[in-house]
């Protein structure tokens, strides 16, 4: 895959933390023990790379070009989404405590969900209305690609009951809207027949 050159705000970048993942070589390896940040890249660059070789054959995802370019969208945005980005306040039961958990969390937990599906590579994820207002109306938006032979609807509502479900345990959000975008259909390398349960209407 062709990862970016993209630095995360602890100084590691994208490029660095994929060749460790491929030689297990890294100038400071404690530090990676320690970082949140560098630990949310490294699961999703798993992932990606994992997906690339089931989906598109290890030449290919090494390729970094052509049938790959939506794993290549999902890189362009990893930089973002492995942020702590913008921190959603919790309730307490003491009025001392303040707690909270970050937006990034709630993505790396939306591609967690996805991954775990079968047939569907979870690509940009965004929340949008203003998280930090408890209440406030929030709208999920995923785009997602879906391996071909797997009825697209079928997939794509399994994932929004799971991602409802995932939110409604882990999070306080108030979801208004599971937004799902199907932007890529994804050729198997080996043909994969869709279950009797995914060809019901």
């Amino acid at each position: 895959m062709s990862i970016p050159n993209d630095n995360l705000e602890c100084g590691h970048s994208l490029e660095g933390l994929s060749t460790y993942l491929d030689t297990g070589g890294i100038p400071d390896p404690q530090h990676l023990e320690e970082c949140p940040e560098c630990q949310a890249a490294l699961a999703s660059l798993r992932n990606l790379k994992a997906l690339g070789s089931e989906f598109l054959g290890e030449e290919i995802a090494a390729a970094g070009k052509g049938t790959d370019a939506w794993m290549q969208s999902i890189l362009d945005n990893l930089r973002l989404e492995v942020r702590p980005g913008r921190t959603i306040p919790l309730r307490s039961d003491h009025p001392g405590d303040t707690l909270s958990e970050t937006e990034g969390a709630i993505t790396a937990l939306v591609r967690a969900v996805g991954d775990a599906l079968d047939g569907v590579a979870v690509g940009k994820c965004r929340l949008r209305g203003d998280i930090t207002v408890p209440g406030a109306p929030v709208t999920l938006e995923v785009q997602l690609a879906v391996l071909y032979g797997h009825q697209m609807i079928g997939r794509a509502s399994a994932l929004r009951e799971r991602l409802a479900v995932a939110l409604a345990r882990h999070t306080e959000l108030n979801v208004a809207a599971i937004d799902l975008a199907v932007s890529d259909v994804l050729q198997p390398l080996q043909a994969t027949p869709p279950t009797s349960e995914e060809n019901q209407p």
